[in-house]
C-alpha cells in the first residue's frame, strides 16, 4: 500500500490538545498558541484542549498526560521550552514519556529552519515528536515563526496520516 493510500485511509480530522510551555505567556499574549489553533481549525481539525504552562517538569508532565488519558485527544502540540536554556525542560520532560520516538520530525523541522529561515541558528532547536500510549505530541519551538514552519511543512500535511498510522492495529 502506498503512501498515498494510507492518506486516503486516514482520518479528515483530528482533535488537538495544545500546550504553551511559558513562564511569561497569558493567552492574550501568546501568539504562538493563536496561530496553532487557526492553523488547525483553518485545515479541518479541532482544537479539544488549550492550556499555557509552565516551564516546569511536573506541570508539561502532567499536562501531557492529561491530554493522553482524554478520550477525545488524539494529538498534543506542545510550542516552548525546546531551547538550551536551564529552564528549557520540554524536550527532558517528554523523551522519557515516549514509547515511540518520531526523530524524522527533529530532523527535518532542523534543516527547514536551516534552509527557509534561520540557518545556523538551527543548531539549537531541539524540535521533538513522539507517541504517547496512543496520542501523537509534537514538541516545536514558541517562536511564531518556527511553529508556522512545522505547522506549514511538516505537522498539518502528515497529522493525519500519523494518527492512522498510530491507530491501524488497534
Amino acid at each position: 500500500m502506498s503512501v498515498e493510500d494510507h492518506k486516503r485511509q486516514a482520518p479528515s480530522s483530528v482533535c488537538c490538545k495544545i500546550i504553551t510551555v511559558s513562564d511569561t505567556r497569558s493567552e492574550e499574549t501568546d501568539r504562538t498558541g493563536t496561530l496553532i489553533k487557526e492553523q488547525l481549525t483553518l485545515n479541518g481539525h479541532t482544537v479539544g484542549d488549550y492550556v499555557i504552562v509552565k516551564d516546569e517538569r511536573r506541570e508539561i508532565e502532567s499536562s501531557v498526560l492529561a491530554g493522553c488519558e482524554a478520550s477525545d485527544i488524539q494529538a498534543i502540540l506542545i510550542n516552548g521550552g525546546t531551547g538550551i536554556a536551564v529552564r528549557d525542560v520540554t524536550i527532558e520532560t517528554l523523551k522519557p514519556l515516549f514509547t515511540k520516538e518520531i526523530t524524522g520530525f527533529g530532523e527535518l523541522f532542523r534543516m527547514l529552519s536551516y534552509i527557509e529561515d534561520i540557518g545556523s541558528a538551527a543548531i539549537l532547536s531541539r524540535a521533538a515528536a513522539g507517541v504517547v500510549g496512543s496520542t501523537a505530541v509534537f514538541a516545536m519551538p514558541g517562536s511564531t515563526g518556527a511553529a508556522a514552519l512545522a505547522m506549514k511543512k511538516l505537522i498539518l500535511p502528515e497529522l493525519s496520516h500519523v494518527i492512522r498510522e498510530i491507530n491501524k492495529d488497534l
